[in-house]
């Protein structure tokens, strides 16, 4: 039963917040200094929407969901808002911030009274939303879709709105079936449903088959999972082994109010859609690794010229954009500096059109947010194109803004053999740079040292083959410049000094630990190719970061999964581009807390014989049989708008990991069903190296005139899958949750045998 009394308002009707939102107000929306236009918002009676509209825009309107905010910002918060501060004051202000990569929202109330009404009427609705489980986000779904049948608003729906509802579902039903189902619900034969019948309605248009098919393989009377039978489907079909019993008995005090057994209609299929049934094995979710290895012996999640919000050449920089990028876990993020006007140094993408912003609001943006999301150290990849006197002022900066977050000496006043540990380093910031010596060398050189190294300006600057995928030194205006530094931005750099790569032999003989070298993505996929085991090795001793091409000015990424096989750890990317390659990062990151560390497998720390291109060498080597049977999907979203228009969807499974492991297999397609498509079909692999592969699970709407559209993907690591019956609930591409749109699948591992090679 739905319970409206929660869902029409969310909160109590005396709530004044929610009714000041709901009774709606002028706010001024801000694009810039230039453009501030009044528009009307208010909050809909369904306690989710917030509907908007311009006094000259006739009967158009925009709307947004509570769902895609993600927090509030009181005040001056945004770069926006900061340059209207002499006309606004901060009392008047307040951003949206909305989830994934969508922009935020400026907006200036005409009142304190009514900013303060809307400021915290949202973080209510926010905070509501976020707590909701499973089955009040399902009532709120249920709900949403009966406010948006109900096209005359009198709280009941009759037949054709019932067809039109149907299609925005994307569901092709026949008109017959679909009358049949509207008069069985219609219980008080009144031609039309009301709420309660509308949800009798909902429950008939989504039993799911398959989960019954299940269910009815485990119940001896059909009706119930007795505690010995759920015991049973854990131990056999999921893989729960010794611990079925106890997990067996938690499930059902969870997901079923009855203490001797779990109903096949809301308590087993409430199990399979939660966490527990998840793909992604929960207990990996969560921080677990050991954090006290060298640094080297993690992949970093990194970020690539940071600062911009779009692409390479005329994109806009920003302090939000370092925001979202630590937000979303990044523990390396890179700042351009080069002079600016009244001794103050600026960040942008240097030769090009880029907008600049101030190296000190970078700072002070690193400095609030770097430890929000994980407390594991940040490095900060500093490209130095600033003169002696600006490298002062930086060095002078980060001192007084970042305070004693700011790693300034070894730690123990000690020069050390191998790096330290993300765990003796939390809650600092590690700044990557060029250093004048060594940790080793006393401090008695000058104040202003000309680098040995004149063959870079910096690390993205290396000397280019005729053959180079980036821009050549000339092209970039380098030419053969020495790159002069600051005796005080030097003495800030300890445990990662940028260094030129000259070979791995040469690595091996004389580099320190605390010495690490950036590699353009075709350098580091070559070494990979002609040398991976040898960069292994090198990469169990040293920090390794690499980059996407100068050519990528539309801030397109390279897939990273080549150089993590090789234990590159500070593989960065454009993560403000959307796509498959983010989307394996995602995968990978999302794992150990989401805290921008991942451990890499032993033996790429501690083995010296892994080679990427001959898994099979490695000692200990046992490849994987991976079986999928991709079951069904539900309620997936509806791309084109347009009446009539249902995708036609079809799965496709991809595996990456070393080469012998990439792979793509995908089903047929299903005609006019997203809501709730089956197939029933198997896909198998052959996985040789599982503690490097990425499993990505794709949607697609299959069009035979031209290229497939994308509808929906998970990625997960293979480490992190929980073999059994088990959803898989999908992203946008965008990477923002796609509610209740999921996959069902039945997914056995099991070893490479002779028998079943």
């Amino acid at each position: 039963m739905v319970d409206r009394s929660g869902l029409q308002s969310m909160f109590a009707q005396d709530d004044e917040d929610i009714q000041v939102m709901k009774a709606g107000a002028m706010l001024r929306k801000v694009k810039s200094r230039s453009w501030k236009k009044q528009r009307h918002f208010r909050l809909q009676d369904d306690g989710q929407t917030i509907w908007y509209k311009s006094r000259w825009a006739g009967t158009g309107h925009s709307t947004f969901s509570v769902g895609d905010i993600e927090a509030v910002r009181e005040g001056h918060q945004s770069e926006v808002l900061q340059s209207i501060a002499e006309e606004f004051p901060a009392d008047l202000c307040f951003t949206l911030v909305f989830r994934g990569r969508r922009g935020n929202l400026d907006l200036v109330a005409e009142s304190a009274s009514d900013a303060q009404a809307w400021i915290r009427g949202i973080r209510k609705l926010v905070q509501n939303t976020e707590s909701m489980d499973a089955k009040e986000r399902l009532d709120q779904w249920i709900w949403d879709w009966f406010q948006k049948a109900d096209k005359n608003k009198d709280g009941r729906m009759n037949f054709k709105e019932v067809r039109s509802l149907l299609k925005m579902m994307n569901v092709d039903m026949n008109e017959e079936y679909a009358l049949r189902l509207f008069t069985r619900a219609d219980k008080s034969e009144s031609g039309c449903l009301e709420i309660e019948e509308f949800v009798q309605f909902y429950k008939m248009l989504t039993q799911r088959e398959d989960v019954w098919n299940v269910f009815q393989n485990y119940s001896r009377d059909g009706q119930m999972l007795t505690l010995a039978e759920l015991e049973e489907f854990l131990r056999q079909e999921q893989q729960k082994g010794e611990e079925s019993q106890d997990h067996a008995h938690e499930l059902i005090v969870r997901f079923e109010p009855s203490e001797t057994g779990m109903d096949q209609c809301d308590g087993f299929q409430i199990y399979l859609v939660s966490s527990e049934g998840d793909i992604f094995d929960p207990q990996r979710l969560e921080l677990h690794q050991d954090m006290s290895q060298p640094l080297s012996h993690y992949f970093i999640c990194s970020s690539h010229n940071t600062y911009l919000m779009e692409d390479q050449l005329r994109g806009q920089s920003s302090q939000e954009a370092y925001i979202r990028a630590l937000k979303r876990g990044c523990r390396c993020v890179e700042v351009d500096c080069w002079d600016g006007p009244n001794g103050e140094p600026v960040v942008y993408h240097g030769h090009t059109f880029t907008s600049k912003i101030l190296f000190r609001d970078v700072i002070t943006t690193l400095g609030e947010y770097a430890f929000k999301v994980s407390e594991f150290p940040v490095v900060l990849s500093l490209e130095n194109h600033c003169s002696v006197e600006q490298q002062r002022v930086m060095a002078q900066l980060m001192d007084t803004i970042l305070g004693d977050t700011l790693l300034r000496a070894p730690l123990n006043g000690l020069v050390p053999q191998v790096l330290p540990s993300p765990l003796d380093l939390k809650g600092k910031i590690l700044l990557k740079a060029k250093k004048i010596g060594g940790l080793e060398e006393s401090d008695t050189l000058n104040d202003e040292v000309t680098d040995e190294v004149t063959d870079e300006v910096s690390d993205e600057d290396e000397p280019k083959s005729p053959s180079a995928e980036t821009l050549s030194a000339e092209d970039l205006g380098l030419g053969d410049k020495k790159s002069k530094l600051s005796r005080e931005l030097s003495d800030l750099v300890v445990y990662c000094k940028s260094v030129h790569f000259y070979g791995f032999e040469y690595s091996c003989q004389h580099s320190k630990c605390y010495e690490m070298s950036s590699f353009s993505e075709s350098k580091a996929r070559k070494l990979a190719k002609e040398k991976g085991m040898e960069f292994v090795q090198h990469n169990s001793r040293h920090l390794s970061r690499v980059y996407p091409s100068g050519m990528r000015t539309d801030s397109s990424n390279y897939n990273p999964q080549e150089l993590w096989n090789v234990g590159c750890q500070m593989v960065a990317l454009n993560v403000q581009t959307a796509g498959l390659e983010m989307d394996l990062n995602d995968g990978l990151f999302h794992q150990n807390g989401c805290c921008g560390y991942v451990l890499k497998p032993d033996f790429m720390r501690n083995d010296s014989s892994f080679d990427p291109e001959r898994p099979e060498e490695r000692e200990g080597y046992k490849p994987l049989r991976l079986s999928i049977q991709v079951i069904s999907g539900q309620q997936l979203p509806k791309l084109n708008q347009k009446e009539g228009s249902i995708v036609d969807p079809l799965v496709r499974v991809e595996i990456y990991g070393v080469s012998k492991d990439q792979a793509k297999q995908e089903t047929s397609y299903i005609h006019n069903n997203g809501f709730n498509p089956l197939w029933n079909e198997t896909l198998n692999f052959i996985i040789h190296v599982p503690e490097l592969a990425l499993v990505r699970f794709v949607v697609e709407d299959y069009d035979k005139a031209s290229r497939n559209d994308f509808v929906g993907q998970f990625t997960v690591p293979f480490t992190c899958i929980q073999p059994g019956y088990r959803h898989i609930h999908l992203l946008s591409k965008d990477g923002t949750a796609l509610p209740l749109s999921s996959l069902f699948v039945n997914i056995k591992i099991s070893e490479l045998t002779t028998e079943t090679e």
